[in-house]
């Protein structure tokens, strides 16, 4: 086995077993799926995840993040921020309107999706540190064409894993026509969303002490 099939290989399992758990950014993208319209009604916050992750990740190859995580007082505003966003995510996730019980004009717009997908992106220490510190981090045994194709495989299988978890809840939506179900997801996915807001808040305390 060549050594670019290799970091083919270790991309592909490395990156879905980040992803695979439950978090924010997976949560938010299978709500979008469940409670638009249409598919493609989800696009605007499936390609905002996907690039913003494609960014964390080639930013974790390139070993630039490692540097900005090394800064306390910027990992303390991206905890704070963090926090605070999830909180707001949780509530929102909570009383999240869905389809056949509600009017379509309280859906998330395109625009609101871009903001929500990128802050769930972007805001989130988790999505930061798995694909920052983790995906940057092994990727150091790699150089030339084999640290090409493990970037690569990584940005792909989250493209994809994104587009799998929208189309997940929109198959949801046309079986689940009263919303019932939805409603459940909706209301377990904001508690998780509180408890890594919670465990955000603890990090919060441990690096100001």
């Amino acid at each position: 086995m060549t050594e670019v099939t290799i970091a083919i290989f270790h991309g592909l399992f490395l990156a879905i077993g980040l992803l695979l758990p439950l978090g924010a950014q997976n949560i938010f993208i299978f709500n979008q799926g469940a409670i638009q319209p249409s598919f493609t009604r989800t696009l605007p916050c499936i390609i905002t995840a996907s690039v913003c992750d494609s960014i964390l990740i080639i930013a974790g190859v390139l070993g630039i993040s490692i540097l900005v995580l090394k800064l306390v007082w910027l990992k303390l505003i991206i905890f704070i921020t963090g926090f605070l966003f999830l909180m707001y995510m949780g509530y929102i996730t909570w009383y999240q309107p869905v389809h056949g019980v509600t009017n379509n004009h309280r859906i998330f717009s395109a625009k609101k999706q871009i903001l929500f997908a990128a802050s769930a992106s972007l805001l989130n220490p988790h999505a930061i540190i798995d694909t920052i510190a983790v995906i940057g981090t092994s990727s150091v045994e790699y150089i030339g064409n084999a640290k090409i194709a493990y970037t690569i495989t990584c940005v792909l299988v989250s493209w994809i894993w994104f587009c799998g978890l929208a189309s997940a809840g929109h198959s949801l939506h046309k079986i689940d026509k009263n919303g019932l179900w939805i409603k459940r997801i909706n209301k377990i996915a904001a508690i998780i969303i509180w408890i890594v807001a919670a465990y955000l808040a603890i990090q919060v305390v441990e690096t100001i002490l």
